[in-house]
């Protein structure tokens, strides 16, 4: 054929490739799947840009967050290692310093600011200003979304609070006041004084935009925000199968939240609260009395709870604790020695850095997994990180090894009062 036409093999291979280099890496393509007899659908793709159903683009869309506040919330639950292959138990953590704020308080900042929204009580870019009482992390959150909604913050805390969250506070452009601390009947102490603020606010017509005092201890938009959200994912990520849930309570806004729904679901769910020195959470849940020994006159370092630990621990019923305090079954108090204890063993065995709370609670998920035997689910709570700890909290840790951890639970625990339940004890979710 190519000798009857006068063709040299030559001149048709450079023919060939001249088409080949001027045609567009589509048209190659196509030439090729035709050549090799493969069906291409081009359908899809237009100007670079794949084409796609209404259903597929909406599921893109789903996708996609919009703004911090589109952040808050579905964290990943992850299994602590050491934790479960010492206890025998499934110990599971929320992992809630992985909201874009850094920690669990991004859920009740961004449920308080919509529900004033809604409310009418704040207006975007009118002036208004949040005022909170808190440790830190709330105030950090509030500082977020009160950026990302235009509005300001105005943070009163402990003079005593790490200065890693002030410092975060300030770069966040929150306005920090802080007081020493008080007891709750101290008209000084600071949440009654971030009330004081708004209400003067909202006094002074010559000053622009409303004070909202965010109120996180009473305001029950925190626990419903954790009986829409937290609980309902830690189902989900369950599967349903979960019979323990260990939690610290300040607010209690978090313990009461995921216990009204998590019981709803599995009625015979046990809820166990972990609690700090000083706080009198622990013998109100055990006994129903509200006091604890470090309560007596002249015992206390500080006035509201005497522990190092922030965010958890408090000497007063709250109203967001309340809604579900009959649901808390238990309760474990960790000392101040065992959390810092655990603290560092999660670094040296897991590579997990968490913040002082966090600690407490997986103290107390670790003597309760021994105390009812292993083959049970038990999920706790990681607050936040332990970057917001390091000049108090992990300066009290002291020094990590460079060494393998050699350390065990039981060292670093104090099991007088656990009692282990049989080793054949049957999960009571299953």
């Amino acid at each position: 054929m190519i000798g009857r036409i006068g063709l040299s093999p030559q001149l048709l291979l450079g023919f060939s490739l001249g088409i080949l280099l001027s045609a567009s890496y589509s048209e190659i393509c196509s030439i090729l799947s035709r050549l090799l007899g493969v069906q291409n659908d081009d359908s899809k793709f237009e100007g670079g840009r794949i084409q796609m159903t209404g259903e597929e683009a909406e599921d893109v869309k789903k996708e996609i967050r919009v703004g911090v506040e589109g952040l808050i919330g579905n964290t990943p639950l992850m299994k602590i290692k050491s934790l479960s292959d010492a206890t025998g138990c499934e110990i599971l953590a929320k992992v809630e310093m992985m909201n874009p704020g850094g920690s669990a308080k991004d859920r009740i900042a961004l449920a308080i600011v919509e529900r004033a929204e809604a409310e009418g009580y704040l207006r975007p870019n009118s002036g208004d200003v949040v005022y909170e009482g808190t440790s830190g992390s709330t105030g950090i959150s509030l500082a977020m979304i009160c950026r990302a909604k235009g509005y300001r913050a105005h943070i009163c805390l402990p003079d005593d609070t790490s200065t890693e969250k002030v410092d975060l506070l300030e770069k966040l452009g929150a306005e920090v006041e802080k007081v020493p601390p008080a007891s709750i009947v101290d008209k000084r102490q600071y949440v009654n004084q971030a009330r004081s603020r708004a209400i003067e606010r909202n006094n002074d017509e010559s000053i622009e935009g409303r004070g909202l005092f965010a109120d996180q201890f009473e305001n029950e938009a925190n626990w419903k925000a954790h009986y829409d959200h937290t609980g309902p994912e830690i189902y989900r990520q369950t599967g349903g199968r979960v019979d323990v849930v260990v939690t610290g309570a300040g607010t209690g806004g978090t313990i009461s939240g995921v216990s009204r729904y998590l019981k709803r679901k599995l009625p015979n769910l046990k809820v166990v609260l972990a609690d700090p020195p000083g706080s009198g959470l622990y013998n109100k849940v055990k006994y129903g009395v509200m006091f604890d020994i470090k309560e007596r006159e002249g015992t206390r370092r500080r006035h509201q709870v005497d522990t190092l630990v922030e965010g958890i621990g408090i000497n007063r019923i709250t109203r967001n604790f309340d809604v579900g305090r009959p649901l808390v079954d238990d309760a474990i108090r960790v000392t101040d020695e065992e959390s810092l204890a655990m603290a560092k063993f999660l670094v040296e065995h897991d590579g997990l850095f968490v913040g002082s709370s966090t600690a407490v609670n997986c103290v107390a998920a670790a003597k309760y997994a021994l105390k009812i035997g292993p083959g049970h689910t038990i999920v706790t709570i990681i607050c936040d990180s332990g970057t917001r700890h390091l000049s108090k909290f992990w300066k009290a840790v002291g020094p990590i090894s460079g060494e393998l951890a050699a350390s065990s639970l039981e060292d670093i625990l104090d099991l007088s009062n656990i009692t282990s339940t049989s080793r054949t004890n049957t999960p009571v979710n299953r």
